[in-house]
């Protein structure tokens, strides 16, 4: 079964007049973190978050860290001790997750019950560089619903990861737009951001997948928001993609395009006289 998560209407909304003069100071801002065995760099990772995170006058600032049975390095012990340092931080454990994909939802959901107008997502290890997360907040910035991250297709983006890696991504973003009929340059990437109120509906949604391709469904449920593409720079993937995601992914492409078939076949059928 898919995950379909209900989430209330946000109660915080944004009022337009009192912003005119400095958006991001009306913007509470949730950045979501899947993590695992990242002792070597996690607190590190989380000061150059929350600093570049502070160049911008954001009225709040909370960065979810999602933890799960998969973390056995004592990674989750050292964020809790150093959120006693940066209130701003907050570890989740949430050991009943049974996949990656339970992670990110997981984090989704605390940021969404907590109100956050923005919600980032980015990946642990500084394989998302922490740089690249300004071309977002000046993306969402300008009006946009949904800011996707791009690996290749786009001037300044950059891929650094093996052959196999890219003929995946490059591959995958390939059949997804020929059989979703979606036009996105990278259809695999995980670096991306929402508002509340796109994020809650493409949720809404449910995701069926359980392994990377969760990333495509989000795109696919996308395409009714105001969306854009930003160049990123992609460094050393932390997880190769095995047989069972490989699966997955086929099996939820094709499920994911009957679907949005039917969708648009209903769409259809209401418009007419």
């Amino acid at each position: 079964m898919g995950q379909t998560m209900q989430i209330a209407s946000p109660t915080a909304k944004i009022n337009a007049s009192d912003c005119a003069a400095d958006l991001f100071a009306c913007i509470d801002l949730g950045i979501v973190t899947p993590m695992a065995n990242e002792r070597e760099n996690a607190q590190e990772f989380v000061r150059q978050v929350f600093a570049r995170a502070s160049r911008f006058s954001f009225r709040s600032i909370r960065h979810y860290c999602v933890f799960d049975n998969v973390c056995t390095d004592g990674t989750y012990e050292i964020l809790i001790r150093l959120a006693d340092e940066l209130p701003h931080l907050v570890p989740v454990w949430a050991p009943e997750n049974r996949c990656v994909v339970d992670a990110y939802l997981k984090g989704y959901h605390r940021a969404l019950t907590e109100q956050c107008h923005w919600i980032l997502e980015m990946d642990a290890g500084f394989s998302h560089r922490v740089e690249d997360m300004d071309v977002f907040f000046q993306a969402m910035a300008k009006g946009y619903d949904c800011v996707f991250g791009v690996r290749f297709g786009l001037s300044g983006s950059h891929f650094d990861g093996g052959f196999k890696r890219r003929f995946i991504s490059r591959g995958g973003t390939f059949l997804s737009n020929l059989l979703l009929g979606t036009k996105l340059p990278d259809m695999t990437s995980g670096f991306e951001m929402f508002s509340h109120e796109a994020l809650s509906s493409i949720l809404s949604r449910g995701i069926q997948s359980r392994g990377p391709f969760f990333q495509t469904e989000i795109k696919a449920f996308a395409h009714q928001h105001r969306i854009t593409v930003v160049p990123i720079r992609y460094n050393s993937p932390s997880h190769n993609v095995g047989g069972n995601a490989l699966r997955d992914a086929f099996r939820t492409l094709w499920q994911l395009r009957k679907q949005l078939k039917k969708t648009q076949l209903h769409s259809s059928e209401e418009s007419r006289p």
